[in-house]
């Protein structure tokens, strides 16, 4: 009855004009960035932290917050109609969305995710509201050596997200490894792999590599095509999915969403992670995962309730425990701070008006989504009748455009371009960039929760055997590294046999 009554204090905070303007200002905006390739939160609320300023601190977050959840929404759209990721945590959705919209079912692509992502969302902000304080003392117990190992389970994913070689699947996760490691030691910082270039000091940004290899490389594929695809001739109807989707998605959706709120929750996880062991479980359980990748509807809905309900559950170390999980949360944190308030355990207790309001506020966020999402979706599908003379130049300026933004450095256009060429290699010799991306976005994670394990246990790797939840995931690694692998050698010999 408790967390009712706060519910309904939360809906009366929320609900007030100013708030409410706010709100919508907020998940309009976040969605026109989520669309927008290369732009994305946190560069976003970068530029709007000043405005928080002049606003109460309940106002200035709800509509941050709501900028936050609009991205994961737009972010989609780019992906199923132009291939590109409008956030890193879209990259999943580009997989089986982009081929939906090359068969002519752009219309259902974006209907589910409109309505996973809202289904998702609104299961989160609930248990966020109801779980908040339990969730919270879980993910404490989370120390480097349990992070350590929940990475090398979300790398084990590789091997799910491969359509074709495993053994071209574990290259590519190598190298992204290899990437994420350019630029100053994290605990020493000595210089790596910099080779006397100043621009790799600060590392090499996420943003230019995908705009390259999703983006540039497709414009470059498709310059050697001189056949006009179907697609972007057909009128493309449908935007409700049939009860057909329905019946394939429900199911995806709600272990999406389950799988975001549960990882997001966890400090330092953030939404990318969530989406690739989403789409990952999907293609495990289906009864034909080789059509993963072609056009299934699970591989959109599983990623965008994922991202949507880590979104919203990533909240949860911010307010309950004063842990910015993410680069958003930091940004958040901070516009906290400028108005004199800390985020801890407390909080909750010391300002329900915010923590309540900002919580019933998501929930409105949603359902504000979903009533601007469905209208809006006809005027998205109007870029597939885009000529692609017209289409690629476009697609060339939000991606150098979106690159360079980060930044404000040519040597992010260098890499966007050079990846763009390295998209169009790795298409022709049939490997997969996926891996590349998720290692990439994990590489330093495992290396800081390798090092702190290390550094608890003076050296010794048992700490990752001891540790109960540590134990449990390397268990669960290894049982999906072994299945994986003997059902492709089962695979293997069907086919020798048959031939």
């Amino acid at each position: 009855m408790d967390t009712f009554s706060n519910i309904i204090y939360g809906f009366s905070v929320a609900l007030q004009p100013t708030n409410l303007l706010f709100c919508f200002i907020g998940v309009f905006l976040g969605t026109l960035i989520g669309v927008l390739p290369g732009i994305g939160p946190v560069g976003a609320l970068s530029i709007l932290l000043p405005i928080t300023y002049y606003l109460n601190p309940v106002t200035s977050i709800i509509m941050m917050a709501g900028i936050f959840i609009g991205t994961q929404y737009g972010g989609s759209t780019t992906s199923i109609l132009v291939n590109i990721p409008g956030e890193a945590s879209s990259v999943a959705t580009c997989f089986d969305g982009y081929a939906m919209c090359r068969k002519g079912r752009a219309g259902p692509a974006l209907g589910i995710s409109a309505f996973g992502s809202f289904i998702a969302g609104t299961l989160s902000v609930f248990g966020l509201a109801v779980f908040s304080s339990a969730l919270a003392r879980f993910g404490l117990r989370f120390g480097p050596p349990e992070f350590f190992s929940l990475m090398i389970l979300a790398l084990t994913m590789v091997s799910y997200l491969a359509r074709g070689s495993m053994i071209k699947a574990l290259i590519m996760a190598a190298w992204g490894l290899l990437l994420s490691s350019v630029g100053k030691d994290l605990v020493t910082g000595k210089d790596r792999f910099v080779f006397g270039i100043p621009f790799f000091l600060d590392g090499i940004n996420l943003i230019p590599i995908l705009m390259g290899l999703f983006g540039i490389s497709e414009v470059v594929s498709n310059m050697e095509v001189s056949i006009k695809r179907e697609v972007f001739v057909k009128r493309i109807g449908g935007l409700f999915p049939d009860a057909r989707d329905w019946k394939d998605s429900i199911g995806a959706i709600f272990r999406g969403g389950f799988v975001g709120f549960f990882l997001g929750a966890v400090p330092g996880v953030g939404t990318i992670i969530p989406t690739f062991l989403a789409y990952g479980i999907e293609k495990k359980i289906s009864k034909t995962p080789e059509r993963f990748g072609e056009g299934m509807i699970q591989g959109v809905a599983a990623p965008e309730a994922a991202n949507n309900a880590a979104a919203q559950a990533s909240f949860i170390p911010l307010f309950s425990l004063g842990i910015p999980s993410t680069a958003v949360m930091a940004i958040l944190m901070s516009a906290l701070m400028i108005h004199g308030l800390q985020p801890s355990p407390l909080m909750i207790q010391n300002n329900p008006d915010l923590f309540w309001g900002v919580v019933s506020s998501m929930y409105i966020g949603n359902v504000m989504l979903l009533i601007l999402n469905l209208p809006l979706i006809p005027l998205w599908v109007q870029i597939l009748r885009v000529p692609y003379s017209l289409l690629f130049p476009l697609i060339l300026i939000f991606s150098t455009v979106g690159s360079y933004a980060i930044r404000n450095n040519v040597g992010d256009l260098i890499v966007m371009i050079a990846f763009g060429f390295i998209g169009y290699l790795i298409k022709k010799l049939k490997f997969e960039p996926a891996p590349l991306i998720l290692a990439f976005i994990l590489g330093p994670l495992i290396e800081v929760a390798f090092r702190q394990s290390l550094t608890i246990s003076r050296g010794n790797l048992a700490i990752f055997l001891t540790r109960p939840m540590s134990l449990i995931l390397l268990t669960i690694t290894i049982i999906l590294l072994g299945s994986s692998l003997l059902f492709k050698r089962k695979i293997d010999v069907i086919k020798d046999h048959e031939e």
